[in-house]
């Protein structure tokens, strides 16, 4: 009997043709899902008669609670190596097999530029003036070269990134609590004395952290206070990583210039969620991922993942 694997959140129905799946199906029906299932019990319905899932990001969790009404289900794959809302314990217990797939962070990188320009130039606007034959000419750009760009973080993402705004150049400044001046010196930029300096003195700051404790709700009130009413704030990490009512706040109030957002507390928005009519806010639905290199990636390492667990030796497990 062919085993079933459903592949979820297939927005753009293109898992089943990025990659190619004829290695497994001979001995997998493979099935997509284009709607997200927004409910445990939605999720635990679909779910109950595959035997393996495929899940994007971390947009799903996994918590004891589901896996322990999937008895069928032994393989699940995520997208990336790393992902926060899988029960790894859980999945263990129930003797489901965890693997992960490579991902590249060039995407995320292209998108925070296009934010951070669509921002700048206020691109969303002039774009709908000039389709609905409105005023010629309306908003006036905030230049990038000889403005400072702060990055909370320092990493592979945030490193690229940095790069990016040199090029324009911008003086580029970046903090995080482990950052040193070494690390600082070989991307070329200034390090920060603080997380309080950086917010300060910055006309445009892109958050580039990992979620853990210490950092979620790294920016709130407090910290939004500190930007100039001339700044422009962009997160394409996490949604955790900003306090959402404090920011819909400022951006309401008009005590900072705009935000660039790609990551949200619930994802799909509802389609009443306040995100959705704040002002000042340019907003994507989680597109830093989204891209072709990456899915053909992601869905092809899937495949291979499958291939492995069922010749008993996993691959890229997780956990």
């Amino acid at each position: 009997m062919r085993l079933r694997c459903a592949v979820l959140d297939d927005f753009q129905d293109t898992a089943t043709t990025v990659a190619d799946w004829s290695p497994v199906q001979d001995r997998v029906e493979v099935v997509a899902f284009t709607d997200h299932f927004a409910t445990e019990d939605e999720l635990a319905a679909a779910l109950a008669d595959f035997d393996i899932a495929v899940t994007l990001r971390e947009r799903i969790p996994f918590p004891a609670s589901l896996l322990d009404r999937l008895p069928r289900l032994k393989l699940l794959i995520a997208s990336g190596m790393r992902n926060s809302v899988i029960d790894y314990a859980a999945a263990a217990r129930n003797g489901i097999t965890v693997c992960g797939t490579q991902s590249t962070s060039t995407p995320p990188v292209e998108l925070t530029w296009a934010l951070l320009l669509g921002l700048a130039r206020s691109l969303v606007t002039e774009n709908n003036a000039l389709r609905s034959g409105g005023p010629w000419q309306s908003t006036v750009g905030a230049d990038l070269h000889g403005r400072r760009l702060g990055l909370l973080g320092l990493g592979k993402i945030g490193s690229r990134v940095a790069q990016v705004g040199l090029a324009f150049g911008m003086e580029v400044t970046a903090w995080s609590e482990n950052l040193t001046k070494e690390r600082a010196n070989e991307v070329g930029v200034h390090l920060a004395a603080s997380k309080e300096e950086l917010l300060e003195t910055s006309d445009f700051v892109s958050l580039h952290l990992v979620l853990s404790d210490r950092t979620r709700g790294i920016i709130g009130s407090p910290e939004l206070a500190l930007l100039k009413p001339s700044a422009y704030l962009v997160n394409t990490s996490r949604a955790a990583l900003v306090d959402q009512d404090a920011l819909l706040a400022a951006l309401h109030e008009g005590r900072i210039a705009g935000a660039g957002v790609d990551v949200f507390d619930i994802e799909p928005l509802p389609v009443d969620h306040p995100v959705r009519s704040t002002p000042r806010l340019l907003a994507t639905p989680h597109l830093g991922y989204v891209s072709q290199s990456n899915y053909r990636t992601y869905y092809g390492q899937a495949v291979e993942d499958i291939e492995a667990y069922l010749a008993d030796a996993p691959v890229r497990k997780l956990g």
